[in-house]
């Protein structure tokens, strides 16, 4: 009865570790830090080279600034050969949420591409669909990006790191969110973070009411393209140059976190 007893619990203790996520919300702060190719698999993240060539060789980090970790791609000798950061496993998508991150170069580094993606097999960099095109990160401060997750039966989220211009490029990566959006009508509340908005009655602006002005506020269309970013103006953020539709709405609060959710234009 005792082993009985003992192999339930380990079965038990093996599904729950590999248990799909249905939301992510991942700093990396828990992670260890270290360098090289025996960094992952760590917390149900992985990486994978599939093109690697070159002496030194990729590798993908997690590295800390003061009490802050993030994770670091380091391309190497290689040129125009991707790295895939992937995700634990995710409830397969059924276009009801947002995924968000923060990306930079690192100082002193040349630019290189970031492109997200959903991908079926953590190892098979041949099933990457992207979500959105390459973005080239030219800044070397975080900036948010966000890109609603359509419906599929991929069940992993991979990013796809590129150093496009040189060898030698660093790329890094922090802040990964995966939530649903809070609201499909015309009054959203982000209420972590006390921010609410509405669209106004001439579907010309959202009107913002916050303790503190949000730093930044990025639009992307249903597409996942970034069609409007700025900050508030009297507690307002121009839309009158949108077209009709739903779209997704990244805030970065004064604070720094970042929270989504959807608004409608007629």
């Amino acid at each position: 009865m005792n082993l009985k007893l003992l192999f339930g619990a380990l079965v038990f203790s093996t599904i729950t570790a590999n248990a799909q996520l249905a939301t992510i919300n991942e700093n990396f702060n828990a992670f260890a830090e270290g360098q090289g190719q025996t960094v992952f698999p760590q917390n149900q993240w992985n990486n994978v080279f599939p093109a690697a060539v070159g002496n030194p060789p990729p590798m993908m980090n997690v590295v800390a600034s003061g009490s802050n970790k993030f994770v670091q791609s380091y391309s190497g000798a290689n040129q125009n050969s991707p790295q895939y950061l992937i995700s634990p496993q995710i409830v397969t998508p059924t276009g009801d949420k947002t995924l968000s991150f923060k990306a930079r170069r690192n100082t002193g580094s040349a630019p290189g591409t970031i492109q997200v993606g959903l991908v079926s097999s953590p190892s098979d960099m041949t099933t990457f669909v992207a979500l959105g095109n390459p973005t080239m990160l030219t800044s070397d401060v975080f900036q948010t990006y966000s890109f609603p997750v359509p419906a599929s039966t991929s069940s992993y989220i991979a990013f796809k790191f590129v150093g496009a211009i040189a060898p030698h490029t660093v790329l890094e990566l922090d802040d990964v969110t995966y939530v649903g959006a809070l609201s499909t009508s015309n009054v959203a509340v982000a209420s972590k973070e006390n921010i609410k908005f509405a669209v106004n009655t001439e579907n010309t602006a959202l009107q913002f009411i916050a303790k503190k002005d949000p730093k930044n506020i990025q639009v992307y269309s249903a597409a996942g393209q970034k069609v409007a970013e700025g900050k508030l103006n009297n507690q307002r953020f121009d839309i009158s140059k949108l077209q009709t539709g739903i779209y997704y709405i990244a805030i970065e609060t004064a604070e720094g976190s970042v929270t989504q959710s959807k608004f409608i234009k007629k």
